[in-house]
């Protein structure tokens, strides 16, 4: 009896191990000098780790923790390599019930070296996307399709960079969805398994903030009910290094070589578009008080802010900054008064990609936005209202699209190259913006 009992129980393990495959990823997270985060999907519970090793030093082996993913979380399983050794190479498996999972793409992933008063900064390459719409026949709104072109992602891919920034609405919350904790697992999923995304989620490392569309409905704000959950949902999925307040917003920050990105949360502590009475809140002065003294407090060459919404953009139009009009001045202001060398915008939503210059009136230097957008969305063109707004001659995309920003040159003359490319990964237009002109 205890022979048969021991059969049947290494048969259920067995059978475990062959269904339960990978629905999603790996994903490789967020990148320091002495850990890296990686991410996977499985399909059904199942016990997961990685095996790693440096480049240079193949027969040496390392693993992560071993954890069990389950239902509640999606199957999801976030795992530490805590054994790397600052700015190495690493190439790594995922081991699903004691089996390794095959990928048919490259696997790795990158330390970051520790530069400081050592020498100049090495170059590196980031990539910028954003309204990633992904079609499902059963939850979309009749008619024509709205996402296309996930072949994008093999684009991104192809340009091999170092990590990529995700800059809001990075899937579509649909009607079926945003009230529960099934539809919003079933949506992060979707987003997340498309067979294109694959290879760019294997070996570059991802960064994420958030927009209305995947907080909650069109046009979320702080009132939205569901809100923890969404956050418990966004922390899941990602795989970002921190969160400024715990269990509230999106905020964080991280940086790669001289520069820092601030993540910041354009939908937790705001108010409702139309409501006009009390505060009108857009960041909240909560977040924007830390922003401002993270700013201060910054020794990075290029000081990038990461948000949804346009800032720079002074038309009163859709969810732009401009609508909130008072703290949007307070924002500028702050930034002037306290004199901080090297900031710019990466903004997203719009459906369309572009760079806009703000001259300021007795400040050193102008401030850019850099809006980049669609991913896979369904593309669009500037309002008229918008026909002055300060964007550079000749940026203006609106078809689908992506950037990849290239920082060059020793650390007293550093250099942010942003390229924009179509979704075949085609130039489209090319800008140089030197620190030196940031200060």
């Amino acid at each position: 009896m205890k022979k048969f009992v021991l059969l049947i129980l290494l048969f259920q393990l067995f059978a475990l191990s062959i269904t339960a495959q990978i629905k999603s990823g790996p994903m490789v997270g967020y990148s320091d000098m002495k850990e890296v985060m990686l991410w996977v999907q499985t399909e059904k519970p199942a016990k997961v780790k990685f095996i790693y090793w440096d480049k240079e030093k193949p027969a040496i082996k390392y693993a992560t923790d071993e954890i069990a993913t389950i239902k509640k979380d999606g199957f999801v399983a976030k795992l530490v390599c805590d054994q790397v050794t600052m700015g190495k190479k690493y190439d790594y498996e995922v081991w699903v019930n004691g089996k390794k999972v095959a990928r048919d793409y490259p696997l790795s992933f990158q330390s970051q070296e520790l530069w400081q008063y050592r020498k100049d900064p090495a170059a590196f390459k980031f990539a910028v996307g954003s309204c990633n719409y992904i079609n499902e026949t059963e939850t979309d709104r009749p008619g024509r399709a709205y996402g296309g072109f996930p072949e994008i992602f093999t684009s991104i891919y192809q340009k091999k960079p170092d990590f990529m920034i995700w800059g809001g609405d990075n899937f579509y919350y649909r009607e079926p969805d945003w009230n529960t904790r099934t539809g919003m697992i079933h949506r992060n999923t979707h987003s997340r398994s498309i067979p294109e995304m694959q290879p760019l989620l294997g070996s570059v490392h991802h960064y994420a903030i958030w927009d209305d569309h995947d907080y909650g409905p069109n046009d979320s704000d702080r009132s939205f009910w569901n809100k923890d959950m969404a956050l418990e949902m966004f922390k899941l999925f990602w795989a970002n290094p921190n969160y400024i307040f715990q269990n509230e917003a999106t905020t964080g920050t991280f940086q790669w070589n001289d520069v820092q990105f601030f993540m910041l949360d354009d939908r937790w502590f705001r108010a409702p578009n139309e409501n006009f009475t009390g505060d009108r809140d857009y960041y909240g002065k909560k977040q924007l008080t830390w922003l401002i003294d993270a700013l201060v407090d910054s020794k990075a060459t290029f000081k990038i802010i990461v948000t949804g919404g346009q800032v720079i953009n002074p038309a009163r139009v859709f969810e732009n900054m401009a609508v909130y009009e008072a703290e949007r001045a307070d924002l500028l202001k702050k930034i002037g008064d306290a004199n901080i060398p090297g900031v710019l915008f990466i903004s997203g939503d719009r459906h369309h990609t572009c760079l806009q210059k703000l001259e300021r009136s007795g400040a050193n230097y102008p401030l850019y936005d850099l809006t980049v957008s669609p991913l896979t969305s369904g593309p669009s063109k500037p309002v008229k209202e918008e026909n002055n707004s300060p964007i550079v001659d000749g940026t203006l995309f609106t078809e689908r699209n992506f950037a990849i920003c290239d920082v060059s040159g020793p650390l007293k003359d550093r250099v942010l190259k942003i390229t924009i490319f179509d979704t075949k990964g085609t130039q489209v237009w090319s800008k140089d913006i030197k620190a030196s002109e940031l200060k």
